[in-house]
């Protein structure tokens, strides 16, 4: 149920966006977005629910990853090779990361994708 209704705000995300904001624009709010939800699970790491919305958290990042990585990817990508290949090997370790935590949770490990995402989000703004 959780994912319906999380497809459906990020289809509604995606709607207006798309009319509205550039696609490095879309990219960083959505890594940001990320951040702060994984930055939240480290706010309240005590809380009784923090399983589900760690689970949460991690599952949004690393679609969003997996997102980057297909484009990069794709031989239609602009970007240049050397970009390419290190948004690929950032990908990876996300996804090697990600895997770490699903197996010994430990929210000092979630600061690495927090910066990840905020710093990368900055850059696609031009900070």
């Amino acid at each position: 149920m959780l994912t319906v209704a999380c497809n459906q705000q990020i289809n509604a995300y995606k709607t207006v966006h798309t009319a509205t904001v550039s696609g490095r624009d879309t990219e960083s709010d959505v890594l940001t977005k990320c951040a702060l939800k994984l930055n939240d699970c480290i706010d309240t790491w005590d809380h009784p629910d923090i399983g589900t919305r760690l689970s949460d958290a991690l599952k949004l990042n690393q679609r969003v990853w997996t997102i980057f990585q297909t484009e990069v990817a794709n031989d239609a990508c602009q970007l240049p090779g050397e970009i390419r290949i290190n948004i690929l090997r950032l990908s990876a370790f996300i996804n090697r990361h990600t895997v770490d935590i699903m197996i010994t949770p430990a929210k000092e490990k979630l600061n690495i994708l927090v910066n990840i995402n905020l710093n990368i989000a900055a850059g696609l703004q031009g900070r």
